[in-house]
């Protein structure tokens, strides 16, 4: 995709993706669009731009508990630059490129759908800076989520209009928004803001909404990276598949638990590690009775045998949340709407369609969802380095002399702090409501902090997944010589083939795990294990 059209109604979760991600992508204005634009916008010129017009919230009134004030026709493009001064109250470090992109592409989307009736202009120069790589420096702190994002949503509202004191990143530069402007080439450097333009550009949680985007997707592409470091722990463990059977599975039909159970069927399609053979063989670390035979593993811990019943919410979770997403994406969350009336006109309607909890609750399911498949796969880690819950893999998975070097305990003691944190932030802040605004948005989504915390949450589960592959194929390689003649599983032997790829085997004692860890996540963050697998076996999540 080099080009994209925005129409206010068909724009995908996976076009946002595309645009925040990807800067050679141009977006236009789809024709149907900017005609209906110039309608409802030609209307508004001819009729209601005069001090005997109704009163109208946000176009010809103050805002808030304001909103029984009348602005004057004369002070109206006034209003515009002060509206954004005193809204510009954010704190922190800002949001990503990334964010900031899609947080441009999902406003224009939402004013092509002619329900804001902001100026054309407002659009193509949203749609300007997205084609020309400028984005606007929005801090993350500052936004309740209720009235739509206004704090962060106001820097990027002062960015598009040239003010002095907003800041953008350009060209992997920050600096005054003004400079990128006549830098980029565009013009004019000073954007002049008209009746309702800048009410526009503030309402909505859009901000939330671009957070909500990024982190979905990221989450989905962890639980498939987590299958794999499954199935590399399951291979490890020479564990016992019967839990995996597809019958067991049908017996509860969540899809989400079904689904993750054919997918590890698939990734060990062909394994003879997972066998009663392979788990007949006694390791040298390994402790068995000696005064009965040896029988075969009736059933593997909750760690392994029920990630089924662990993921498949994870999944299923997804589900619900893309919907929630898709459905936020070609949303109307301005306040007021405009709406074409039978025979002719348009009429202004205020409403509430720019509280956030919808995505709030969304962004608090999908950070409780991944925090819990962070904990089962730290539990896992956990036994990876303890013989006596690992059959027998080498105690702290440790190379080179004993006691000189250690192993990876502080590496799995490290993922243990991850999972904490992740606890901490499943607090749901959806129920955090706090009057705001002198009593007059007496009831607050917090979609913002609630996205955020999401993403922080996915952000550390990388660490936690990608570790586990790590630990599991140093597990895989010590036990090698041990039981020769045992394969992997097609899917589990890409994985453990791409990850020694990048990086070797330690088995010469201890040496920097900083350097070890960061590989690991980026097994996560750049999808390279996932993708070595479905070259090997095709799409398996």
């Amino acid at each position: 995709m080099t080009e994209l059209l925005i129409d206010g109604f068909t724009l995908s979760a996976q076009q946002v993706l595309a645009v925040a991600r990807d800067t050679s992508i141009k977006v236009g204005l789809a024709d149907s669009s900017r005609a209906a634009l110039k309608e409802s916008r030609d209307y508004i010129e001819a009729n209601w731009m005069h001090d005997e017009a109704p009163m109208m919230y946000s176009f010809n009134t103050g805002v808030g508990l304001l909103k029984d004030t009348r602005i004057s026709v004369d002070h109206i493009e006034l209003f515009q630059t002060q509206m954004i001064r005193a809204h510009a109250a954010g704190m922190g470090e800002p949001f990503s490129e990334e964010v900031s992109r899609a947080t441009m592409l999902l406003r224009a989307n939402a004013f092509a759908s002619n329900y804001s009736a902001p100026r054309v202009e407002v659009v193509d120069r949203l749609l300007d800076f997205v084609n020309a790589g400028i984005h606007p420096v929005m801090p993350q702190k500052g936004s309740v989520g209720a009235s739509g994002d206004l704090a962060p949503l106001a820097y990027l509202a002062a960015a598009i209009a040239g003010f002095d004191e907003a800041e953008v990143m350009y060209r992997g530069q920050r600096m005054r928004a003004p400079q990128a402007i006549a830098e980029a080439g565009l013009s004019p450097v000073k954007f002049d803001l008209k009746a309702k333009d800048a009410s526009a550009l503030i309402n909505g949680c859009t901000v939330s909404l671009a957070v909500a985007v990024l982190a979905a997707d990221d989450a989905r592409n962890l639980l498939s990276d987590a299958c794999l470091s499954l199935g590399l722990t399951l291979e490890a463990m020479r564990a016992e598949m019967a839990g995996f059977d597809e019958r067991i599975h049908k017996a509860r039909p969540h899809p989400g638990q079904i689904k993750t159970a054919a997918i590890v069927r698939k990734l060990l399609a062909g394994s003879t590690r997972a066998s009663h053979e392979a788990r007949a063989v006694q390791l040298p670390d390994e402790l068995r009775r000696t005064d009965i035979a040896y029988t075969p593993r009736i059933q593997d811990v909750y760690s392994l045998r029920c990630a089924p019943q662990v993921y498949g919410p994870v999944f299923d979770a997804l589900d619900y949340i893309d919907t929630i997403v898709g459905n936020e994406i070609n949303a109307a969350t301005d306040n007021p709407l405009i709406f074409g009336k039978d025979g002719g006109g348009f009429e202004i309607i205020s409403g509430g369609n720019f509280h956030g909890q919808y995505l709030a609750q969304a962004m608090d399911l999908l950070a409780m969802a991944v925090t819990d498949l962070g904990s089962i796969c730290e539990r896992r880690i956990a036994r990876l380095i303890d013989p006596t819950l690992s059959w027998g893999l080498p105690r702290n998975l440790m190379t080179g002399i004993r006691g000189v070097n250690t192993g990876y305990p502080v590496v799995q003691c490290s993922m243990s702090s991850l999972v904490m944190e992740n606890r901490t932030l499943c607090m749901p802040g959806s129920v955090d409501s706090i009057p705001s605004k002198g009593n007059s948005e007496d009831h607050i989504s917090n979609s913002t902090w609630c996205a955020r915390k999401a993403a922080t949450v996915v952000g550390n589960t990388r660490y936690i997944v990608g570790v586990e592959m790590l630990l599991a194929a140093q597990a895989l390689t010590m036990t090698e010589a041990l039981l020769p003649g045992f394969v992997l599983g097609t899917g589990t032997q890409a994985a453990y083939d791409e990850v020694r790829r990048q990086i070797p085997a330690c088995l010469e004692g201890d040496r920097w795990f900083h350097h070890d860890i960061e590989v690991a996540h980026s097994f996560v963050a750049s999808g390279s294990v996932r993708a070595a697998v479905e070259a090997k076996i095709g799409k398996f999540a």
